[in-house]
């Protein structure tokens, strides 16, 4: 390719480099306006140029994920260095927070996957999607114990410390109530050191999983009996309509955008009614009862899969750029980093991965996708974790089971952490 053919996300490279000459002296001269327009210039700069060069740089591309892996830890590391603004991050900040750039995004995938796919092959992976999701946990714990147990760390504080808080869901669902729980079995400790225990792991636990995801995208190419691409059922149509058959019209953005916004909305007006869930749980409940029973016109459904697909294509390197400034501490990840705890944190990502992958094999699943969507999906950091999961591996059609781990997944360690850790600990 010649130096005048290169294109960023289909923008011709002077162009893109005109775009970001102006949003580098926003960001520099302290220039960047609050809110959307601030915030989608530069996370959609620098999440498209870094994904064109984390996807051009050999053995990341080829093992790690490529682009996406980049996106996260190079702004995370812009962050780390000091090298952005701190005037930029805390734009960033509002924009993935106050703004809540992530549960948009989110939203858009839940709504346009799930109404993608075949009504009856969601009721037949819904109904056995329990086998992995607890195979994962199992398999988590008991590589969790054995390691402590080598180490000499004790296999009762593997369990306690290292497998439950990855496995839970991430932080504000998972590793804070745990603390809590634990806080109250054992009062002597306190809270702050019960946390301090909890969210290292969590961390590295979560940067485990990504490149894990890219790594089993790899296993998928190089066994492709191992791999759906993206399908989690064996033996059934691709999980969504071809791409080519859903023209991207104005009328089918604008429909997408609109159902998908409504979904998530009445997935909160549930939530004040069933006390206790987590909204992003009804609304898939809600997104699936009305594919199963053809509730919306087909043209409806359509228009949620078209906005869906842009959004994944345009919309993932922005929000990645987010999790790495926002939610990715590097300076945690390198304070933990120590033999003992990072290959305590492998082995439960590892058993995430084997007990959620040979489970799902028993109940008529690809391996490869069910270790991904209940395996890796469940040993990172929430909703934050599913997006970079499963951009790392290619498979974002996985959204609404990767969220069903996160959500319902961390809501079982909850209850295991209540009734199990007493026990192991007394």
């Amino acid at each position: 390719m010649q130096i005048a053919d290169i294109e960023i996300k289909g923008i011709s490279w002077p162009v893109f480099l005109g775009i970001s000459v102006v949003v580098v002296a926003a960001m520099y001269l302290d220039a960047l306006p609050k809110g959307m327009v601030g915030g989608f210039a530069v996370v959609m700069v620098l999440g498209f140029l870094l994904e064109y060069i984390g996807d051009r740089l050999p053995l990341i591309k080829d093992y790690l994920g490529g682009g996406p892996l980049i996106v996260i830890f190079g702004s995370a590391l812009l962050v780390y260095s000091g090298v952005m603004p701190a005037s930029t991050k805390a734009v960033i900040d509002t924009f993935m927070q106050a703004d809540d750039f992530l549960t948009f995004y989110i939203c858009a995938l839940i709504c346009g996957s799930i109404l993608g796919i075949e009504a009856r092959l969601l009721v037949k992976a819904g109904a056995r999607y329990v086998v992995p999701l607890t195979a994962a946990v199992v398999c988590a714990a008991l590589l969790a114990a054995l390691v402590g147990l080598l180490a000499g760390t004790g296999w009762r504080e593997g369990i306690s410390y290292v497998s439950f808080p990855i496995m839970g869901g991430g932080m504000g669902a998972g590793a804070i109530p745990m603390a809590e729980i634990l806080h109250q079995s054992n009062p002597d400790t306190a809270l702050k050191d019960i946390l301090s225990m909890l969210i290292p792991p969590v961390a590295l636990g979560n940067v485990v999983a990504i490149i894990s995801g890219g790594l089993l995208d790899k296993l998928g190419k190089a066994f492709p009996r191992l791999s759906g691409e993206g399908q989690l059922l064996k033996g059934e149509a691709p999980a969504a309509e071809d791409e080519t058959s859903l023209p991207v019209t104005y009328t089918a953005l604008g429909i997408g955008l609109l159902v998908s916004c409504t979904f998530m909305l009445f997935g909160r007006l549930a939530a004040m009614v069933i006390p206790g869930i987590h909204y992003y749980a009804l609304m898939i409940l809600s997104v699936a009862v009305f594919k199963i029973f053809h509730v919306l016109p087909r043209s409806v459904e359509q228009s949620c899969t078209v906005w869906f697909r842009f959004v994944a294509k345009y919309m993932t390197a922005p929000l990645l750029v987010g999790i790495g400034v926002t939610y990715t501490d590097l300076s945690l990840v390198i304070d933990t980093f120590s033999i003992v705890n990072t290959l305590q944190v492998i082995a439960v990502v590892l058993g995430a991965v084997l007990g959620a992958g040979l489970g799902g094999v028993l109940v008529g699943f690809h391996f490869i996708e069910s270790a991904i969507s209940a395996g890796l999906c469940m040993a990172n950091m929430g909703g934050t974790g599913d997006v970079a999961v499963l951009s790392a591996s290619r498979r974002m059609v996985l959204m609404p089971f990767a969220q069903i781990s996160s959500r319902l997944g961390g809501a079982i360690i909850l209850v295991l952490v209540g009734l199990v850790v007493p026990l192991l600990m007394r």
